[in-house]
């Protein structure tokens, strides 16, 4: 925290001393809407999400049957012969515990995919703020503030120069 105030000041400064001789041009973008709303963004999503239907549908599939021997054991379990009922029980568990565990994998293996995938869309990104920036002879460009006003708000021209590959002429 104590290294961002000087940081500031010197930022702070250098925009005030820049000002003295133009008013320096600054931008917003919001890296959260455009990783919700881009094309490539989307694409990613849609890959991602077509890559892993089968195991999830696998998943979906062995949750059902969980519930159904859960439902089966709760409804039968008074009348069942004991060992019937402990076999059943064991039978549920064992397919509980790699249920669990298949789950486990899927997030982790969803996760790790996810943020390949949105590491290739944010370097995008970032080449498109950088080219913007040049273009359109920005001096900074910040992202994630906690406020901004939307005439600094560059996002949309980004989000339109990833749809179309470039980013756009002055």
């Amino acid at each position: 925290m104590k290294l961002r105030i000087p940081l500031i000041a010197l930022l702070a400064g250098a925009l005030v001393a820049g000002a003295a001789h133009a008013q320096p041009k600054i931008g917003f973008v919001s890296i959260e809407r455009i990783l919700k709303e881009s094309a490539p963004a989307v694409r990613a999503q849609k890959k991602i999400e077509a890559e892993f239907a089968k195991r999830d549908q696998e998943l979906a599939k062995i949750a059902e049957q969980l519930k159904r021997m859960q439902e089966e054991l709760e409804k039968n379990a008074v009348t069942m012969p004991e060992s019937q009922r402990r076999n059943k029980e064991r039978d549920f568990g064992e397919l509980n515990r790699d249920f669990q565990r298949k789950q486990r994998e899927f997030r982790e293996d969803l996760n790790q995919r996810r943020n390949e995938e949105l590491a290739h869309v944010i370097d995008q990104v970032k080449r498109v703020i950088q080219q913007i920036a040049v273009q359109e002879n920005y001096d900074i460009i910040f992202q994630d503030v906690v406020y901004a006003h939307s005439r600094i708000e560059i996002t949309e021209k980004v989000i339109k120069a990833l749809e179309s590959g470039k980013a756009p002429a002055r």
